[in-house]
C-alpha cells in the first residue's frame, strides 16, 4: 500500500536545506511504515533504534558530538553508517525525551546525516518537556488515517482516484462512475483508515477481518491509558467510549458523565487529544484569517480519529448502510461528518499542524451553525455536509450575509456542480454568493477545486 505522504519524505530527503524530522500522528497511523519504505526507497541502508523495546539505548545519543553519536552506534549495531547513505530512525522517541535534545546537533554539525524520529505519545512530551528542545533545528511532518484516494488504490481501483485527482468542475462524470464512487465510500467508512484495518480489506475483502483488526487497535489505545500521566483511567475510557456518539455536535461535559466536574472531563479529553485519538474543532468568529485568531476555547466539537474506529464503537456494519435509501444518512449524518472532517484535518501541507474550524451563532429565532470553515489563502470558506442529495443551507446563507463572503461548499451524495445564485434570507435581506456542491467522496480534492472556482 503506497502512501502520498512518502512525496513528501522523498523531497525532504533530496532538500539540502532539510532538518532532523519528527514524524507526529496517532498509533498504528503508519509513522514507521513510511520511515521504512523512505529507507528501502532511498538509502543503501537503516539504523532503526525503538526505545520503547530498548530505553537503555538512549545512553549511546549522551553528549553534542553527532560522529561520537554515530560511533556508538556503529558498535551496537554492526553496521557501517555511512551519512547520505544511511537513515537513522528513532522510533518511539517519547520513550527517551531527552534524545530529542541532541538532534540539534545533528543540524548543526552533521547536516549530511539524515535523521528520521516518530513517536505515538510524543505529544505529551512536548507539551510539558524539562529539557531544552532544539528549536529552530529541527522540523515537523504530521501525518493521519489512510486517505479515500489511497484507499481506492490500496484496492485496485487506481483509474478511481485517478478520475478523482484529475476532475475539474464543468466535466461530464458519468452517473455509473458516481455511483461506484459512492459504494467505495460506504466501504471506507466502515474500514476506516487504519493502514493495517485497509490493507486487510484489500488482501481479504472481509468486513469481519476488519472489525477484529479494528477492535486490536481499539484496545491498543485503551492500553495506553495507563501511560497518559498522573490521571483517573477510568475516566478518560468514559470519554473514549462517549466521543464516537457525540460527533456533529457541540461537546457538552454532561453527556459524558453528570457526576463529573467539566474541568475532570477536560482533562481527560486533552489527553486523548494528545494521543491524537481525538481532535477537536473550535468555534471561530471568523472575521478573517488565521482562523485560529478568534476561536473560543469553551465552545467546541470533537471527531475521533477516524470513521472505522467510530463504526466499530457504535456497532454499525454495512448492512446499515446499505438499508439506507440515501447512503450515509446513518447516524443522524455523523459518519459523513466524520469523514469530511477527518480528511479536512489533514488537507493542510505536512508541515503544519492539523487543525479545523466550525462557526455557529446562539440566538433566540435565529440560531445558525456551519458545519466547519476553511481558510484558502485569504479566503474564508463556509462547509455544509449533508448526508443525503438534499439539504436547506440557511446557516451558510446567514454566515455569508454577516461575513460579506460570496463562496460556499457544500458536500453531499449528488453529482458536482457549481452555481452562481441569490437566496433569501429570514429577514427577507438576499445573499448573492457562488456554491461549489462535491459529492462526499471528493473531500481529497477540496482545496484544488476551491481554488479552481473562486470567483476572480
Amino acid at each position: 500500500m503506497q502512501r502520498h505522504a512518502l512525496k513528501y519524505l522523498v523531497d525532504w530527503h533530496k532538500n539540502a536545506r532539510r532538518k532532523p524530522l519528527i514524524i507526529r500522528g496517532s498509533r498504528q497511523v503508519g509513522k514507521s511504515y513510511l520511515a521504512r519504505e523512505l529507507a528501502n526507497t532511498q538509502f543503501a541502508s537503516l539504523v532503526e533504534i525503538n526505545f520503547e523495546e530498548s530505553p537503555d539505548l538512549a545512553g549511546l545519543f549522551k553528549g553534542n558530538s553527532p560522529q561520537e553519536i554515530v560511533r556508538n552506534l556503529e558498535v551496537h549495531t554492526g553496521q557501517r553508517i555511512v551519512p547520505g547513505k544511511t537513515l537513522l530512525f528513532l522510533d518511539e522517541i517519547q520513550a527517551a525525551p531527552q534524545v530529542l535534545a541532541t538532534l540539534r546537533f545533528f543540524y548543526e554539525k552533521m547536516p549530511e546525516f539524515h535523521v528520521v524520529a516518530a513517536g505515538s505519545l510524543l505529544e505529551f512530551v512536548l507539551e510539558k518537556h524539562d529539557f531544552s528542545m532544539p528549536v529552530g533545528r529541527i522540523e515537523y511532518m504530521h501525518i493521519g488515517p489512510v486517505t479515500f484516494e489511497e484507499f481506492l488504490e490500496a484496492n485496485g481501483q487506481q483509474h478511481l482516484a485517478e478520475r478523482l485527482q484529475s476532475f475539474h468542475i464543468g466535466e461530464p462524470l458519468p452517473p455509473p462512475t458516481h455511483k461506484q464512487l459512492l459504494k467505495a465510500m460506504q466501504e471506507f467508512c466502515i474500514v476506516g483508515g487504519m493502514p493495517e484495518a485497509v490493507q486487510a480489506f484489500a488482501d481479504t475483502q472481509s468486513f469481519l477481518e476488519c472489525d477484529r483488526l479494528k477492535q486490536s487497535i481499539l484496545s491498543t489505545y485503551a492500553d495506553d491509558f495507563n501511560k497518559y500521566g498522573t490521571i483517573n483511567t477510568a475516566r478518560v475510557q468514559r470519554v473514549f467510549q462517549r466521543l464516537p456518539h457525540m460527533v456533529g455536535s457541540k461537546f457538552i461535559y454532561s453527556r459524558v458523565d453528570r457526576d463529573e466536574s467539566s474541568r475532570e472531563i477536560g482533562q481527560a479529553l486533552h489527553m486523548l487529544c494528545l494521543a491524537r485519538v481525538a481532535s477537536k474543532v473550535y468555534h471561530s468568529a471568523s472575521n478573517g484569517v488565521p482562523l485560529g485568531a478568534e476561536i473560543n476555547e469553551r465552545n467546541f466539537k470533537v471527531l475521533f480519529l477516524d470513521t472505522g474506529l467510530l463504526c466499530r464503537t457504535c456497532g454499525l456494519s454495512l448492512n446499515d448502510f446499505e438499508r439506507e435509501q440515501d447512503i450515509l444518512l446513518v447516524n443522524t449524518g455523523a459518519i459523513c461528518e466524520q469523514f469530511i472532517g477527518q480528511h479536512l484535518l489533514q488537507s493542510g501541507e505536512y508541515f503544519d499542524e492539523p487543525v479545523l474550524h466550525y462557526w455557529s451563532r446562539e440566538k433566540r429565532q435565529s440560531s445558525a451553525e456551519v458545519d466547519y470553515v476553511l481558510s484558502v489563502g485569504p479566503h474564508i470558506i463556509p462547509i455544509e455536509v449533508k448526508a443525503g442529495k438534499t439539504g436547506r443551507l440557511k446557516s451558510m446563507h446567514m454566515f455569508l450575509k454577516e461575513k460579506q463572503r460570496h463562496f460556499g461548499l457544500r458536500f453531499n451524495a449528488d453529482l458536482p456542480s457549481m452555481l452562481d445564485t441569490q437566496d433569501t434570507l429570514p429577514t427577507g435581506e438576499t445573499v448573492s454568493y457562488r456554491l461549489l456542491s462535491l459529492p462526499l467522496y471528493m473531500v481529497g480534492q477540496t482545496r484544488r477545486l476551491i481554488r479552481e472556482n473562486l470567483p476572480t
